[in-house]
């Protein structure tokens, strides 16, 4: 009699999900899956909306990465105006945008995944944990609070608190930064860098630890998706699409973001509520992409500042120049957009132009339809929106950057199980390997979850005098 293997919840992520391991008569691993149980929605919420609302609307789709969808969400009402933000406006976007990434890459790598490079994947469950970090490595622990505390406050004084600012508004941005304000962020910059680079020797020096892990964590050959900038340089708020397959090709380049229909396709699986996007040509399944930092680092040329780009180059030579395809690499490539992020930071703040007052376009609705596309922590990010002439939203699209990624992580599962889990022997160890490799992708799920099945989902709000 075949038998499952049920993990519920997955720990150490951002959501809730669990994962199915099927194993055959004989004890082997047969499939495994993971299940989003999750439901928010927002695709119909939204709708009925004025779109002024919609960029702090939709920054409550998740309380870890909100600055993204306001990000995304802006860039699609810009659309619908038909402006462009003045380039103070665009500064200051970027520089919340990368404010987040930093507390966001900070807290996977600190919170949720250093327990298992210090301690290992077969220590004990109750050690495995950020608590334990603090009693034993206290200056990590530390270093992970002050490194996630630069972006989140970066986001607090920018945007007027930590957690769902809406500060990123249609147009632009609601009020500009003092040089007072500038000046106490370019203080911090130093000590952020400091702590880094730390994190990124220490990954370094241990990754010999963990050979089998990375060989088996996600490794095999797939797409790469991410915007890259027009002279292919690393991008997180703007720029063009890029798909590559696993040898590097260059399958589509400079795909304008509002074309994404073209080349992306949107499955949905019965046994979760999570999509699965594909990419068209190949169809769905063979069409597997992954996105986010590993994604983005295979796609671009460089990052486009110094320390980021001597750290770019020795991780373009794991794979002696073609794309990386080991998704425990995911870690060092968010260390290394720390780097990056940081440095891009200090050069806008020291831009002239983003003390500029002007730093919102002002327009009523000239479009119906408009797209906004950004890279998140977790990879590309779209918001499409259709809205009437009255700037009501009338429909809304979404797909979030796990989303993207979704094929990639159960292909993940399954060779991980394969590698790792003896249905006659089962060991916690073992399990929690299974776990880890979701924990590369860094999966946001409470972001991503969409409608069970093909039917959209229907709302009702009833008076008390309907029945």
């Amino acid at each position: 009699m075949n038998e499952k293997i049920v993990i519920s919840p997955v720990t150490r992520i951002e959501g809730h999900a669990k994962i199915t391991i099927d194993l055959n008569e004989k004890k082997e691993v047969e499939d495994a899956r993971i299940h989003v149980t999750q439901y928010r929605g927002f695709e119909k919420i939204c709708e009925g909306r004025p779109y002024t609302e919609m960029p702090a609307l939709t920054a409550r789709t998740c309380g870890i990465c909100p600055v993204s969808h306001a990000i995304a969400s802006s860039k699609a009402c810009d659309n619908l105006l038909a402006v462009r933000p003045p380039k103070a406006a665009r500064n200051l976007r970027r520089i919340i945008n990368l404010a987040q990434i930093v507390q966001s890459h900070a807290l996977n790598f600190y919170h949720l995944s250093s327990p298992d490079f210090v301690f290992g994947f077969d220590a004990k469950p109750e050690d495995r944990n950020i608590f334990k970090l603090m009693q034993t490595n206290p200056q990590m622990a530390k270093d992970g609070i002050a490194l996630r505390a630069f972006g989140q406050k970066i986001i607090e004084t920018l945007g007027g608190k930590r957690i769902h600012p809406t500060w990123i508004v249609p147009g632009g941005v609601s009020h500009e930064i003092t040089k007072e304000t500038r000046d106490s962020i370019l203080k911090q910059i130093p000590q952020a860098l400091e702590i880094a680079q730390s994190a990124l020797n220490f990954f370094v020096q241990n990754l010999h630890k963990f050979d089998k892990e990375i060989n088996s964590f996600a490794n095999f050959p797939s797409l790469f998706m991410a915007l890259v900038s027009k002279k292919g340089k690393l991008e997180h708020y703007d720029g063009l699409l890029s798909f590559i397959d696993s040898q590097g090709k260059i399958l589509e380049d400079k795909i304008e973001p509002k074309d994404y229909k073209k080349f992306i396709g949107e499955a949905v699986e019965e046994d979760s509520f999570l999509k699965s996007p594909y990419y068209k040509p190949f169809g769905y399944e063979e069409g597997m992409y992954r996105v986010g930092a590993l994604a983005r680092l295979n796609v671009a040329k460089k990052c486009g500042t110094a320390l980021a780009d001597k750290e770019f180059e020795r991780f373009k030579n794991l794979n002696n120049g073609k794309p990386v395809l080991h998704s425990f690499y995911y870690h060092y490539a968010r260390l290394i957009e720390i780097i990056y992020a940081i440095e891009r930071i200090e050069e806008l703040l020291n831009e002239e132009e983003t003390l500029n007052p002007q730093i919102r376009a002002h327009a009523q609705i000239n479009r119906n339809q408009g797209v906004g596309c950004s890279e998140a922590p977790r990879g590309t990010l779209f918001h499409d929106y259709q809205a009437d002439n009255n700037g009501i939203i009338t429909g809304v699209n979404l797909i979030i950057a796990t989303g993207n990624n979704n094929l990639a992580m159960n292909k993940g599962l399954k060779q991980v199980a394969q590698a790792f889990i003896d249905g006659k022997n089962i060991k916690d160890g073992d399990l929690n390997r299974v776990e880890a490799v979701i924990r590369c992708f860094d999966p946001c799920l409470s972001c991503s979850t969409h409608a069970l099945g093909i039917v959209s989902s229907i709302i009702e709000i009833r008076d008390e005098k309907k029945s």
